[in-house]
């Protein structure tokens, strides 16, 4: 997938891939019959253009050096919707948000932390499996979502530490 590639820290064609994933969105948009306002979708762009997680207030921002409504709200809002549909991830251990790798696709994400740029990398169940495996639960609880937030050095943060 164009969106985060298999690790999300590999050079690719990013304009390519924010192309590939505001498509996606849009499809799955339509199959769920959501609507991608014109201020959702530019969220959206937000999110796949920096490729790292963001906070509301940092999306805001940007919303509002291009002339767009700039209260909190708004931001809220289409983070929100973004979010209900899974289109967008919140990553708990930063306050943020990182646009999908797989919009529209049934999996159980995890997330590669860079303590240093806040890059985010998108993994799935089959690329972790001793992360994600089922597990014996003790007392009949049922687990219903896990979120694996794991934090570290991308390579690019890694070769620019001095050695």
């Amino acid at each position: 997938m164009g969106a985060m590639g298999r690790t999300g820290f590999e050079t690719h064609d990013h304009g390519r891939c924010i192309v590939e994933a505001i498509a996606a969105a849009e499809r799955h948009c339509a199959e769920t019959r959501a609507q991608l306002t014109p201020i959702r979708r530019r969220v959206l762009e937000i999110l796949l253009g920096e490729h790292r997680a963001m906070g509301a207030y940092e999306v805001l921002d940007v919303l509002r050096a291009e002339g767009q409504p700039a209260q909190p709200p708004v931001a809220y809002r289409a983070l929100d919707f973004l979010v209900r549909l899974g289109l967008v991830h919140r990553i708990e251990r930063l306050n943020a948000f990182v646009a999908c790798a797989r919009p529209g696709e049934d999996h159980r994400p995890g997330f590669l932390i860079c303590r240093g740029c806040r890059h985010v990398a998108e993994t799935r169940a089959q690329e972790a499996p001793q992360l994600f495996g089922a597990m014996p639960v003790a007392g009949g609880f049922m687990i219903e979502s896990v979120m694996v937030e794991a934090e570290g050095l991308c390579p690019g943060c890694r070769a620019a530490q001095p050695a």
